[in-house]
């Protein structure tokens, strides 16, 4: 089966990208990174990518009337270029209802919280007034309200009694790294569908792509 071909849409230095670039690297893997997106030029990560031998392109959406226009804009590019999945690696930009429905089932995002708990921004600090045991991250397939949609996999880790938002957040960032590529190799593969809005798993699915609940570890 021909390899998915994968766009990457970021805004800044892209660390979930490089984990997907890294593990598309294995010619075993069900999906190619065939380009990378950003909505600004000064993007970290357009670099990284540029340094596998990535396409890049950068639309910049302060140039565009309205989010429609500029969504309109990004669509055309990835069409162009034959892109089957879209996966969001901290691309800070809301998108419209018809960009999601456009790309329904074909784009993934990574939320750096155990949704539905904690959705949009600033979830690290909030886990830890909320006194939260357990934190952690979810890929998801991309519907029109904010960070939600159908769960493919999450990530718990554990809350120690003197975590501090960043040195939370650099423990739940190590599992995103782990967890990223394994629901992308699940939708690229075919494995992992949607099913009356919820995740369906098919019955070949491999031994080692079945853990998409990773256990919690103090390990950074």
């Amino acid at each position: 089966m021909a390899r998915k071909r994968v766009a990457i849409l970021i805004s800044g230095r892209g660390s979930n990208m490089t984990a997907l670039i890294e593990a598309a690297a294995d010619p075993e893997f069900p999906a190619e990174i065939a380009l990378v997106l950003s909505n600004r030029a000064d993007a970290g990560g357009l670099v990284r990518a540029a340094e596998a031998g990535i396409a890049t392109a950068v639309i910049d959406h302060k140039a565009y009337g309205s989010r429609a226009e500029f969504d309109a804009a990004m669509d055309a590019r990835l069409r162009a270029e034959n892109i089957d999945l879209v996966c969001l690696a901290g691309f800070m930009r809301l998108l419209t209802d018809g960009f999601v429905e456009g790309w329904r089932d074909r784009m993934i995002n990574i939320h750096p919280s155990l949704l539905p708990l904690f959705p949009g921004l600033h979830t690290h600090e909030r886990a830890l007034e909320a006194g939260m045991r357990l934190h952690g991250c979810t890929v998801h397939f991309v519907r029109a309200q904010m960070d939600s949609g159908p769960i493919i996999g999450q990530a718990a880790v554990p809350i120690a009694l003197d975590d501090t938002p960043d040195t939370l957040s650099k423990r739940v960032l190590t599992a995103e790294h782990q967890l990223y590529p394994l629901a992308l190799a699940l939708v690229a593969s075919g494995l992992a569908t949607v099913e009356d809005e919820r995740l369906k798993l098919h019955e070949d699915l491999p031994a080692d792509l079945g853990g998409m609940l990773i256990g919690p570890t103090f390990e950074s």
